[in-house]
């Protein structure tokens, strides 16, 4: 497996003593590939956080075969949650980590709060952070976004992947800003979910010494082909059978049945909009044996027409509890 000098710490007594240090040093070299769900964050009927199935969440993850959690990304609805919520989110996944490498999704739409949410998740043991830009100002000028996030880097105790979601933020990772800020020790890559296969082929060929991390299927074998990792939505459904590509991938083995397993889950659910929140949510608690959670408006809650056939349809795929 490939290794950098970019890569994630793996202790918070690592993080402890970068803390300490006037100024960031380069992250210790162990292994980048590695599987993280893009976890969702459950609300109870209230509307409020829902601690106690966000920590059943991780032992169960971790027994499934994944290697980290993606906290407060954008299936866990960051943009609707506060500041005071959103650390208390982390707080729970790594009080509550059994095992895994979390990575703490700080971006928001001001360099004040997104510092302030990097150093809360540096100070709480996160072993990477991942930043979304600033996306209220669309197509900001290069310079802006150069200048942007050198306040982050700058700032930065514990490895930082940027985050290319277009489609959403508005606002591209382009090449041209990774090579104004490669000079950060502390930039480690980024978690590209735009999910255009030559735009993913760019990046891994401009900087292979950076972990361009996979954040849809579709490029997930090209991501293990060039040593890069993945964050997939998909996981919180399918670890397992997310974990099965990985496992044999790193066995040597051939990851095409593994792979085509999991697209053919993601495709006989898909139709009942388990690539939404409310429907994921409802499948998850199924599958995990918790009480249903839910997510915040503006998104809409699972249906009962859409109960009734998730359920069906994880019986039948012996997915159940």
């Amino acid at each position: 497996m490939q290794t950098t000098r970019r890569a994630f710490l793996g202790t918070a007594g690592a993080v402890a003593a970068v803390a300490a240090a006037p100024r960031p040093p380069k992250p210790s070299p162990v292994s980048v590939q590695k599987l993280y769900v893009a976890a969702c964050t459950p609300c109870d009927k209230s509307l409020k956080f829902d601690e106690g199935v966000y920590k059943e969440m991780m032992p169960y993850f971790k027994e499934k075969g994944l290697d980290g959690v993606v906290v407060m990304g954008t299936t866990g609805e960051y943009p609707s949650f506060s500041m005071a919520e959103r650390k208390r989110v982390a707080e729970t996944a790594l009080k509550h980590r059994s095992g895994l490498a979390i990575i703490v999704q700080v971006g928001t739409t001001n360099f004040p709060e997104t510092i302030d949410l990097l150093t809360h998740a540096a100070a709480n043991g996160a072993d990477g952070a991942l930043c979304i830009p600033p996306f209220y100002y669309k197509k900001p000028a290069h310079e802006g976004l150069v200048k942007y996030y050198s306040l982050i880097l700058e700032a930065a105790k514990i490895p930082v992947h940027l985050y290319h979601i277009p489609g959403t933020s508005a606002v591209p990772i382009t090449n041209e800003l990774l090579h104004a800020l490669e000079h950060y020790p502390n930039l480690a890559g980024i978690k590209d979910s735009a999910g255009d296969a030559a735009e993913y082929a760019s990046y891994v060929k401009e900087f292979p010494k950076f972990n361009m991390m996979t954040g849809t299927v579709n490029n997930l074998k090209a991501a293990l082909q060039a040593g890069m990792g993945a964050i997939l939505a998909d996981a919180n459904l399918f670890p397992k059978q997310a974990a099965a590509i990985f496992a044999a991938h790193r066995a040597g083995q051939d990851v095409d049945g593994p792979y085509n397993k999991l697209r053919e889950l993601n495709t006989a659910l898909r139709p009942m909009g388990v690539n939404t929140y409310g429907p994921m949510k409802y499948a998850l608690s199924l599958m995990m044996g918790t009480r249903q959670t839910w997510q915040r408006p503006p998104n809409v809650d699972v249906t009962d027409e859409q109960k009734t056939q998730i359920k069906s349809k994880l019986g039948e795929l012996g997915l159940l509890a």
